[in-house]
């Protein structure tokens, strides 16, 4: 095994073991997931980010192509305690650099303490600590990923065919598969949308439901999302996951941030203010609602920082999500999310839609 540094945003080299080789950079931030490694890996929302994982073993159950949330590992590079010949391989066919044996628990202490960072890896024969300075100072910030949607998303439309049920536009702005399979597992027509779509494309298609997706990086980089939204509200029910929400908040009035190191894991309680039930999420986000604005309330938060977590409108037929309901493995106490979503169209279809 060959030598592998990661530098950190605060000044800092840690030396680690070379298991997938290459030289990379992004924003390092860290999983609390003790399973589904796999689904994390393929998860577009990892875009242009470092991935830690802070359970100790990683891929203790091989690699399985049928729990893959996408066609590639989205992470730039990936970090952890220790890791499985397994995935090592993996990653090492992606191109993807992998580090391990280095001190996990130290490294999401510092991310817990100073907030999601970026770093520079370098890793394998030629790796150095300089090469993963020279990484580092070439990493921009999540932000500054302007046109991150065009890397996560579809380039055309891609229809899948339900059963009787509701027609959907999915907006893709890195959208998981399981969320596909979640609407199509009750009936629903699937029109998987690029991130850019038009007005005009989506009133051609006249669909019964707009659900924007999950997807990397700052909501307000989606600006083409957000004219969706606005365009279209009170005239096709409306639901969103994750980033999804973050973009029809802030399409109907309300605001986003950036959060100091996000949520993602697979425990994440959140808290129905209507039932006072608590259900337990898989979240993986950066960014979150600030203010819902005065269209949308507020239906549900986390119960650990009090954050926005659902948001919900009766008289304009919206609800949106911040975690994921569908994720894979588990857990799935939150799946009658997508009823909910379809049972807005109703018993008969709405009036077609026209974009102005």
């Amino acid at each position: 095994m060959t030598a592998a540094y990661v530098a950190l945003e605060g000044g800092s080299v840690v030396e680690a073991r070379c298991r997938a080789p290459g030289t990379s950079h992004g924003e390092l931030v860290f999983t609390t997931a003790y399973t589904g490694y796999e689904e994390s890996l393929t998860d577009p929302s990892y875009e242009e980010q470092v991935l830690t994982f802070s359970y100790p073993l990683i891929g203790n159950y091989g690699v399985r192509e049928e729990r893959f949330e996408d066609d590639r590992v989205h992470p730039r590079a990936v970090v952890a305690r220790e890791l499985t010949d397994d995935v090592a391989e993996w990653l090492t066919e992606e191109g993807v650099p992998a580090v391990d044996k280095l001190d996990t628990r130290d490294l999401v202490g510092q991310i817990r303490e100073g907030g999601a960072m970026k770093c520079g890896i370098s890793a394998g024969p030629d790796a150095s600590p300089e090469k993963a300075k020279e990484a580092l100072a070439d990493c921009p910030g999540m932000s500054d990923h302007t046109d991150i949607g065009a890397q996560v998303s579809v380039s055309q439309r891609e229809t899948f065919e339900g059963g009787d049920g509701p027609d959907v536009a999915l907006v893709d702005c890195g959208a998981k598969g399981s969320i596909t399979d979640s609407l199509l597992d009750r009936g629903a027509t699937v029109h998987v949308l690029p991130y850019d779509v038009s007005p005009g494309e989506v009133a051609d298609l006249d669909p019964d439901v707009l659900f924007v997706s999950n997807g990397p990086g700052d909501p307000a980089n989606f600006a083409a999302a957000q004219s969706l939204v606005e365009e279209f509200v009170g005239e096709i029910p409306l639901a969103g996951i994750c980033l999804g929400q973050q973009i029809v908040a802030r399409a109907l009035g309300g605001t986003t941030e950036k959060m100091d190191f996000g949520h993602r894991g697979v425990n994440q309680p959140v808290r129905d203010l209507r039932s006072d039930r608590v259900v337990m999420t898989t979240q993986n986000h950066g960014y979150t609602v600030a203010e819902p604005g005065p269209k949308l309330d507020v239906t549900q938060v986390n119960v650990n920082d009090d954050t926005a977590e659902g948001l919900e409108s009766d008289d304009l037929d919206v609800i949106t999500r911040q975690y994921h309901p569908e994720a894979n493995p588990g857990p799935h106490d939150s799946l009658d999310f997508f009823d909910d979503v379809l049972a807005m169209v109703g018993d008969e279809r709405r009036t077609p839609v026209a974009a102005d």
